[in-house]
């Protein structure tokens, strides 16, 4: 089917959403939660990621062709835990699409009730170009967003850009962090500093914790070659990067491809141990609509960053890859049924 067209509610990429400047609006009345809770699997083992590089040269359709192999089973596993309430949404999914001159297919789910409470989740694949796993969560829980995109780039398609982040559910002011990784104060902010630093202690105490923290940050040294972008990043992208958020181009290897693709599983297994584990889900009524309000904010600004990302990387294809790999923008979707 043909891709939907980018969300009229969308606003441009020069329009941010800051949370931290206006009330949020009134919110609609909560979904309605499903009563049985889950059993929470097993905390993923965690091992130091290897260091890449080995091997010899990868090709572009090789690599790809892996991550996506990889990436499909992770789904093919999430899908498996939270059962038949993960539902493909075949309208909202490609099976024939053409992005850049390559083949690409995305494959749309969401789950609306308290099982897994998934949103929009997104499996992308540009042929010998992008393995691309995007998963917004819904109201019910405060369980991160989850961003993992490696990407073929250089002239010569000889290198690998791997993105990975896990996206809090409550705004941080993360992006108004220093060199030195302190935030401002009351002195700047007023008693808004109190919140923020709570959601930041929130995020970090559940999901952000020392050895996830130290997953994330031993990526730098598994990938031979790499070099982590510093760049500044954009206004929509600060505002919805989390902490732990890494970007990372190296050579393009096969022992580079194995250490990406290895990280790339244990972060959405990550992911699925928070999802199936009951404690993380909210107390009905207002912490439900709460997150509601910031959700929908939030996934607007996603939108607005990944549509600049796509253009620069697939020009006009881009528009319409931004529209499909985001989902539906309007949270009502969520519980709603479709």
């Amino acid at each position: 089917p043909a891709a939907p067209a980018a969300p009229p509610a969308a606003p441009a990429a020069s329009e941010p959403i800051n949370w931290g400047a206006a009330a949020a609006p009134a919110a609609p009345a909560a979904p309605a939660a499903v009563s049985a809770a889950p059993v929470a699997p097993a905390t993923p083992a965690v091992s130091t990621p290897a260091v890449g590089g080995g091997g010899g040269a990868a090709s572009a359709e090789s690599a790809i062709a892996t991550l996506s192999t990889s990436q499909a089973a992770s789904v093919d596993k999430i899908a498996s835990a939270i059962g038949p309430d993960l539902e493909l949404k075949p309208d909202l999914s490609w099976t024939a699409e053409t992005v850049g001159g390559s083949a690409a297919t995305l494959d749309g789910r969401e789950a609306p009730g308290a099982n897994g409470n998934v949103a929009w989740l997104a499996n992308v694949n540009v042929d010998g170009t992008m393995s691309s796993l995007t998963i917004f969560n819904g109201p019910l829980t405060d369980v991160p967003h989850l961003l993992s995109r490696a990407v073929i780039v250089g002239g010569g398609r000889d290198s690998i850009r791997f993105t990975l982040d896990f996206r809090p559910r409550a705004y941080g002011a993360y992006e108004m962090r220093d060199s030195d990784g302190n935030y401002p104060g009351p002195d700047v902010l007023g008693r808004d500093a109190f919140t923020y630093s709570g959601n930041r202690n929130d995020f970090d105490g559940k999901f952000g914790n020392e050895e996830v923290a130290a997953f994330v940050e031993g990526l730098k040294g598994a990938l031979e070659g790499g070099v982590v972008n510093e760049s500044a990043p954009s206004e929509l992208d600060s505002l919805t990067r989390g902490p732990l958020y890494i970007d990372i181009t190296c050579p393009l290897t096969e022992g580079n491809v194995a250490a990406i693709n290895n990280a790339r599983s244990q972060a959405a297994d990550y992911w699925l141990s928070w999802a199936m584990d009951g404690s993380h889900a909210h107390r009905p009524g207002a912490p439900v609509n709460s997150q509601y309000v910031y959700d929908s904010k939030y996934k607007i600004n996603a939108y607005g960053a990944l549509l600049e990302e796509y253009k620069e990387l697939f020009g006009g294809d881009g528009v319409k890859l931004a529209a499909a790999e985001s989902g539906p923008l309007d949270e009502a979707y969520v519980g709603g049924g479709s």
